[in-house]
């Protein structure tokens, strides 16, 4: 789905053709050619379009000799819904600068455009190309940041479960849980990296204008934030993990410690009893007459002292 946007009257209206300072966007699915067509009547790559719409590209910028490729990662909810897979997963953002129109590729619905769309950022202008990909930016750290949240709280929810009963579902939560925030650290270090690069080459052409340097500024601060935050959130549930692994075990030797006691409580008595079985006539109290109640109760017996003995306090 390929739509044609403009600022009117206060609001992101899609327009039936492509106009000077219009915003480009484009989401699958869409007929086959309308990439090619697409790409000729801009006169950008076809590459630029095709490398926005590929899952694993990382974040990075490529020039061309009329045009220029953004590639920003953001996160969206994984739709697998598989148990193992994680949470959150992280996506390309393709921007695209032309020398009057800016472009934007994603392979699947982004809530981060989804914002732009639903005029739900302040001060928005897609004529003001520069601005707009600050923002985009800037709306991409908010998201991130909103999904660090969202997993430290489910993160804190699935602990306090796992307090009362461990079992491997609450566990298997919190795999999905460090997985996505391993896409996290990973993707947000590339950004880091690509938003240095682009204040240092001076790609959006800021130069001094105080206006957009404070908020490139203030973006590439907001994304060390979160970056901190993820490795933070990392580390506290692998800190998390292993405690509740080392509980795991503790418990599992407490119980077979119990049960080998129980085995050795049980098995002496069973050895007196067995001896007696065998209708020999030289063991003690064969031929008296009370022998089978005096034997259970030295079975007995014996079951008793092993119990005193094991539940004896022993420094």
């Amino acid at each position: 789905m390929i739509s044609y946007l403009k600022k009117i009257n206060g609001e992101v209206r899609e327009t039936d053709s492509i106009d000077d300072s219009c915003w480009v966007n484009i989401y699958p699915p869409y007929e086959h050619g309308t990439l090619d067509a697409l790409s000729k009547e801009l006169d950008i790559p076809l590459d630029f379009i095709t490398d926005s719409l590929d899952v694993d590209e990382r974040s990075r910028f490529e020039r061309d000799e009329n045009s220029t490729l953004i590639l920003v990662n953001s996160p969206v909810l994984n739709d697998e819904g598989k148990d193992s897979e994680a949470i959150y997963i992280t996506l390309p953002i393709g921007i695209i600068l032309t020398g009057s129109h800016i472009v934007t590729v994603c392979a699947y619905e982004n809530p981060v455009i989804d914002k732009f769309l639903e005029n739900k950022v302040k001060n928005f202008n897609p004529a003001d190309r520069q601005m707009f990909v600050l923002q985009i930016f800037e709306q991409n750290v908010f998201r991130f940041l909103e999904c660090l949240k969202k997993l430290n709280l489910k993160r804190n929810l699935i602990e306090q479960e796992l307090y009362n009963s461990s079992r491997s579902s609450e566990l298997q939560q919190l795999l999905r849980i460090e997985k996505s925030l391993v896409y996290f650290v990973s993707s947000l270090s590339t950004n880091e990296l690509l938003k240095m690069k682009i204040k240092r080459t001076d790609l959006l052409k800021i130069g001094s204008d105080n206006n957009y340097a404070e908020l490139f500024e203030d973006v590439i601060i907001d994304n060390s934030q979160a970056l901190e935050m993820s490795n933070v959130y990392t580390h506290i549930l692998s800190g998390t993990m292993e405690a509740y692994a080392s509980i795991i075990s503790n418990n599992l030797n407490i119980i077979i410690h119990r049960l080998t006691i129980i085995t050795i409580i049980l098995l002496v008595p069973s050895i007196v009893a067995g001896f007696y079985g065998m209708n020999l006539d030289f063991l003690p109290f064969t031929h008296y007459k009370y022998s089978f109640i005096f034997i259970v109760i030295i079975s007995v017996f014996l079951g008793f002292a092993l119990v005193y003995y094991f539940s004896k306090d022993r420094k």
